[in-house]
């Protein structure tokens, strides 16, 4: 049986679900609702102004309040938002109602629709989503359906896309600690299409391959931006006995079979902690203050946390936990992180658990025996220990017995954050999002979807089977299709269309040296497409030799000087004609032989960057 068979089958054994959720930023001149740009500052730009504002939560359009939107707002954190000339207006702040939808961005949409197959809707009905993470200054995504009932072919698996949303882009973080978040707003507002699949994506590889065709899809628009944080892919994940878990912001389509895997494998831990819980008959106790037993400690963290104003200390018994604190869940992941990272929402730093050493923390043995008898912890009891202000403590406390209790019931319904990318593990964010979130914009008014519109979409369709067949004429099967699959194909067809150079060597600069450039550090993405036109103009008029080209990139990518300036100051100007036979013939002079393979080698070592080889050749026969 093949390989891939053997998987297909082992997900299916073990109920293995699995839907993408991919974000794509568009590239428009403005954004959704608003004349501002829809390009973000650039790094570094300073704000005009701020304004800070609190969150709560309220009911959705059933009238009931979403979990997740509750949760974020007992976390009672102060946002402030930092507001960019051109970039910010009274429409991202809440402040004035929205203008039209942007046209060019519903384009766009339709034209993406169309090329997943999708059924268009006769009339866009603009819908508030609450969000009160405070990535939204209103409170609310705007978000409107396009398209539904389509599908992608991928791994020889037909894949439903039920729909695709056209939406408001979420502010980006500043800075952000457990108490205040400070958010840029230049990126609020940027037209941000969603693409969701259905649940049934069989494996892991099968969800990467997925992903990287709707990617394809929505590069061969060209209307999409590129770089780090444009494109965004959420995954939810369940396996039987588990539950629905989204994981959020995977940056790396490589990565995501393996952030698919390392949840699995996380959901099949807690499946087995829950029951060896159940088995021991476990349960949880009533926290209890316990200061006076480290008034004295030696312990530097306790004692710290003491001494701070308001501070005290908790401890809560887990009866039947021991050693399951300690049990991992993940790489460098166990429950006992898992709980930490619910108290931490508090805004603790974290806490102790009994399956730590003790001696790690310099904690007595005395004190440990007062904590016991003040607890109540019999042989097969754990117990966890939280230390800060009063009230944080408290609330900590409240999210970490909230997490205990759950590991007796299982895998709790989660929202997280893609964490290690070295790992590919991930860190708990918020409850799962319910279907309370969602009620109309009164704003807007719907858009109709007129004939023009579609026969607009029709045309501007992005075809994968019509973009391979193009590339393979000039690139040949294999390159056509590592270039499909990379992130510079738009950039791949701007640079060909006005450079005179080859499109194979264009190609392989943009995918192989571009990729090893960026792994040394060389911030090749800095440099502009005039610049990589005017680099290639210069190695096609045969200025520069091809050994020479990474090395003009690297300068480039350095300092932002001109292309000619870069071939100068580094002395990489091409050695041909009359002074490659005087290079030559002073070689020969100065080693005493005219032997080829000698000449050549001395020469090449001293200036490989400025001399093409086979031209070198020509010269040493002629002499």
């Amino acid at each position: 049986m093949e390989k891939s068979q053997n998987q297909s089958d082992y997900y299916k054994q073990i109920g293995f679900l699995c839907g993408l959720e991919i974000h794509q930023r568009l590239a428009t001149r403005e954004k959704l609702f608003c004349s501002c740009s829809a390009t973000p500052v650039e790094k570094g730009t300073e704000p005009v102004a701020e304004v800070t504002r609190y969150q709560r939560a309220v009911a959705g359009e059933l009238g009931a309040i979403d979990r997740s939107t509750q949760f974020e707002s007992s976390r009672r954190r102060a946002f402030t938002y930092r507001i960019f000339d051109s970039h910010t207006c009274l429409v991202d702040i809440d402040e004035e109602p929205p203008h039209a939808l942007n046209a060019e961005a519903l384009a766009i949409a339709l034209a993406v629709a169309k090329g997943l197959n999708c059924s268009i809707v006769d009339e866009i009905e603009p819908m508030r989503k609450e969000v009160v993470d405070g990535s939204d200054p209103s409170a609310f995504q705007r978000t409107m359906l396009v398209g539904s009932d389509g599908f992608i072919e991928a791994e020889g698996e037909h894949i439903s896309v039920p729909s695709i949303f056209l939406e408001e882009e979420s502010s980006g973080i500043e800075e952000s600690s457990n108490e205040h978040v400070s958010y840029d707003t230049d990126r609020l507002g940027i037209p941000l299409i969603e693409i969701d699949t259905d649940k049934y994506i069989p494996t892991p590889k099968a969800a990467k391959e997925v992903a990287l065709q709707i990617g394809l899809t929505l590069r061969l628009t060209g209307r999409v931006q590129r770089g780090i944080g444009t494109i965004r892919q959420d995954v939810n994940v369940s396996i039987r006995d588990g539950a629905r878990v989204e994981l959020k912001g995977i940056q790396e389509l490589d990565l995501i079979d393996k952030f698919i895997e390392n949840e699995v494998l996380r959901q099949q831990n807690l499946i087995k902690i829950r029951d060896e819980l159940v088995n021991r008959k476990a349960s949880t106790g009533k926290p209890v203050e316990v200061t006076h037993i480290f008034k004295n400690t030696e312990s530097p963290l306790l004692k710290g946390n003491i001494k701070m104003k308001d501070g005290i200390i908790m401890a809560l018994p887990l009866h039947g936990f021991k050693g399951l604190l300690g049990y991992e869940v993940n790489p460098s992941m166990r429950l006992g992180t898992e709980i930490s990272d619910y108290a931490k929402m508090a805004g603790v730093k974290g806490l102790i658990h009994s399956d730590e050493d003790m001696n790690s923390y310099n904690i007595s043995r005395s004190e440990l025996k007062m904590l016991a008898e003040s607890l109540g912890i019999k042989e097969g009891d754990a117990f966890i220990i939280i230390a800060g202000r009063g009230e944080i403590v408290q609330s900590a406390m409240h999210y970490a017995i909230m997490r205990a209790e759950h590991a007796m019931k299982g895998v709790p319904e989660e929202t997280r954050m893609a964490y290690d990318t070295k790992l590919c593990t991930s860190r708990f964010m918020r409850p799962l999002p319910g279907g309370s979130r969602m009620y109309p914009e009164t704003d807007i008014r719907p858009v109709e979807i007129t004939a023009a519109m579609l026969k607009n979409a029709e045309d501007s369709k992005p075809d994968i089977a019509k973009a391979k067949s193009a590339l393979k004429k000039s690139l040949g099967e294999q390159l056509a299709m590592h270039l499909l699959r990379s992130t510079r194909l738009a950039q791949f067809e701007r640079i060909s269309g006005m450079a005179s150079a080859d499109r194979r060597f264009i190609a392989n600069m943009l995918l192989q040296q571009f990729t090893e450039l960026r792994r040394n550090g060389y911030d090749v993405d800095a440099i502009s497409d005039d610049k990589l036109v005017e680099l290639l103009n210069y190695y096609e008029k045969g200025t520069i030799t091809k050994q020479a080209v990474p090395e003009v990139l690297k300068a480039l990518a350095r300092s932002d000087m001109a292309v000619e300036q870069a071939i100068k100051s580094n002395n990489l100007e091409r050695i041909r004609g009359s002074k490659l036979m005087a290079l030559v013939s002073g070689a020969a002079k100065e080693l005493n032989s005219k032997d080829s393979k000698t000449l050549l080698q001395y020469i090449m070592s001293k200036h490989r960057l400025n001399v093409d080889g086979s031209e070198l050749n020509e010269a040493i026969e002629r002499l």
